[in-house]
């Protein structure tokens, strides 16, 4: 045993120096002068991924939240067979990461390339292991030691009235803008592209037949219909060319006005659907794409280790760049989002896992499936990264070769790759088009793929679409449930979910909204705008978890919370001042009706910034009173030992004496064995 012992430390010794090596290639301490190889950036992330969960989080998980497997968890005490329900830990882990794993790691880290592509990939790697990676995982033990409870629940229980109301503005803030910046990247891919708009409108009806098949015709046949789903979509990538080449497929071409029309039509349409018609069988259907392309773009990279074209560090670091305009500090942040830390998650973090896990050991998913999606993040940026820089700003903004070789980017290959792909690529902002050349690019590069990067190319396309339109079905009902739940404060009818004039209403305003910030907006707007709001609610979800952990007596271990959320809430307040002013400096130089979007976006990032103070402000101020005068407080944290009673909704009073004078009470009318 000692030996087995020696051996596997051994091995961690040779993990953390493979790592180590790899990370001073990728940084230029070693061959500072050369290009480097994509493969390091791969395995310095893979080596700091799994050393970062065997200690770190590990450590969390024993140390400071003390996982404890004699705990009953919601699902097996309040198992309905529908939303509590005990799930397998690998089936749990697979569903978790499909629902955090959305749009935002792929798009974010493409278009913080500008910046150069090791500032990006140090936040991806270094962000997720430190930030990102707790949240999730505090977030996730908070909710299912409070029987799986939401996170603004949680805030309005642990930290009031004041924080709970800026919890669900922010939520519902972040969702709308976020869905706006997706939702760009998609008209902007698919605008005179009818082979993609075409492939993209088939995964509609592909979704509703997998809905009708497995809900009415045949119950239980997930095999069957994962093998339909998956067939139909190679087929609708394959007759997408045919249907683009010949005499109807101008039916299929629209601009960017008619797309974000048919757009906002898809999302009150998914947003009305009862769920197992369309959102579950495309949510399922694009798991597949989500795992499927992962491991085939990591693989190409292993297989043809392609040369990273884009420098370490560009001029853009200073600001001035022609995508996002600020300065590295703090709009690289910001503009990366989920990849690092993303608050988006704390929803699921608090949603629908803890409502699934069996046995406390298993929150550990909120750790890993974090660690997985940074390493998608990680993968994006090399895709982008292996574009020739002039090529890849020649997509990603609309400014013509002259301007971008002034700049010092000249395109070199753009309408050879245009040719390849069957599409012209240039001017086409968003990040889901140069992501799509340059895994295209990627894959076409295997043994016997040269010819195909056409197929390649709208291969991507879907499989990105997929995420951002499972991301705009899923977003649209949690915006509308949300505007339901708090126009149900004043009209009570609009609390009942499945009451239509209030679907009707709340999905109209929602769908009205994003659309509306997609009409009027560009990626230089929305996208820093969605980053900020979704950066606040990591500083808000991060605040919630240093909260629970002082409730759970475990102040000597704030920093693990307090430091992420103290960093990622200094970035939201710097980039919506910077932004606040972008914005009406560039406002102030248009006619007033171009000028009104941009005032509006500037009201936004501004509220923003206050709901953040309040939230900030609010919670020191609770924790001054709890951590240095002692004061007593509750918690609403459910704990039930195996083979106890159930204490129903256990409210914990903690005075402001000795350990010893710890006591609990109970609610009137429960009892504990």
């Amino acid at each position: 045993m000692p030996r087995m012992k020696v051996a596997v430390n051994f091995l961690w010794i040779l993990l953390s120096i493979l790592g180590a090596l790899a990370l001073a290639h990728v940084v230029g301490v070693v061959n500072p002068d050369e290009k480097v190889n994509g493969l390091w950036l791969v395995v310095a992330a893979a080596c700091i991924y799994v050393l970062a969960y065997r200690f770190y989080g590990r450590w969390l998980a024993k140390q400071v939240v003390g996982l404890n497997n004699q705990y009953v968890t919601p699902a097996v005490r309040l198992n309905d067979g529908v939303n509590f329900h005990p799930t397998n830990k690998v089936v749990l882990f697979g569903h978790h990461f499909a629902a955090i794993a959305g749009a935002g790691p792929l798009l974010g880290p493409v278009l913080a390339a500008q910046f150069g592509f090791v500032p990006g990939f140090l936040w991806l790697v270094i962000g997720a292991v430190l930030a990102g990676a707790v949240q999730d995982f505090i977030i996730l033990v908070a909710s299912m030691r409070r029987n799986g409870r939401s996170l603004p629940e949680i805030a309005h229980d642990e930290l009031g009235s004041i924080t709970g109301a800026a919890t669900a503005v922010a939520v519902l803030f972040i969702v709308v803008v976020a869905l706006a910046g997706l939702g760009f990247a998609v008209v902007n891919a698919l605008y005179h592209n009818a082979w993609g708009t075409f492939t993209i409108a088939m995964t509609i009806p592909i979704g509703l037949i997998m809905g009708f098949y497995l809900q009415k015709f045949r119950p239980g046949a997930v095999a069957e219909v994962s093998i339909l789903g998956v067939v139909l979509l190679v087929a609708a990538v394959l007759f997408g060319r045919v249907v683009a080449q010949s005499s109807y497929g101008w039916l299929f071409e629209f601009d960017k006005p008619a797309l974000v029309l048919l757009l906002a039509g898809y999302g009150f349409l998914a947003s009305v659907l009862p769920g197992w018609m369309l959102l579950v069988p495309r949510g399922y259907l694009s798991t597949f794409m989500k795992l499927g392309v992962v491991f085939l773009l990591g693989l190409g990279v292993i297989l043809m280790a392609p040369t990273i074209e884009m420098p370490r560090v560009t001029s853009f670091a200073n600001g001035g760049g022609p995508i996002i305009p600020g300065t590295l500090f703090p709009f690289l942040f910001i503009t990366i989002a989920c990849g690092a830390i993303s608050g988006f998650h704390s929803l699921v973090s608090s949603g629908t896992t803890p409502k699934m896990i069996e046995q406390e050991s298993q929150a550990v998913v909120g750790y890993a499936a974090m660690l997985l999606e940074s390493f998608v993040g990680v993968m994006a940026l090399i895709a982008a990264s292996v574009l020739i820089p002039g090529d890849y700003l020649a997509i990603n903004t609309t400014l013509s070769a002259e301007a971008l070789s002034a700049m010092g980017f000249a395109p070199a290959r753009i309408a050879e790759l245009s040719q390849m792909v069957e599409v012209d690529v240039s001017g086409r902002p968003g990040g889901a088009v140069s992501l799509a050349v340059g895994m295209a690019s990627i894959f076409a590069a295997l043994p016997g793929m040269s010819g195909l990067m056409a197929y390649w190319y709208q291969f991507a396309l879907v499989f990105e679409a997929l995420f951002i339109l499972t991301t705009i079905d899923t977003g649209t009902r949690v915006a509308r449930y949300l505007i339901q739940e708090m126009a149900g404060r004043v009209y009570a009818p609009f609390r009942q979910i499945n009451w239509l004039p209030g679907v009707f209403v709340s999905s109209g305003v929602v769908v009205g909204s994003w659309a509306y910030l997609i009409g009027t907006g560009s990626i230089s707007t929305i996208w820093p705008m969605f980053g900020a709001a979704n950066q606040l609610l990591g500083t808000l979800a991060l605040c919630i978890g240093t909260t629970v952990l002082i409730k759970m007596w475990k102040s000597p271990y704030l920093w693990v919370t307090a430091l992420p959320m103290l960093f990622v809430g200094v970035i939201t307040l710097t980039g919506c001042y910077e932004m606040f002013w972008m914005f009406l400096a560039k406002a102030a130089t248009l006619a007033a009706g171009q000028a009104f979007a941009l005032y509006l976006d500037a009201v936004l990032v501004s509220v923003v910034a206050v709901l953040g103070l309040i939230v900030l402000s609010d919670s020191v101020r609770q924790w001054y009173g709890y951590v240095v005068l002692k004061k007593p407080f509750r918690s609403s944290e459910v704990v039930v030992m195996a083979g106890g009673g159930t204490a129903g909704r256990m409210q914990t009073v903690l005075c402001q004496h000795d350990d010893e004078h710890r006591r609990f009470t109970l609610p009137h009318g429960t009892g504990c064995c």
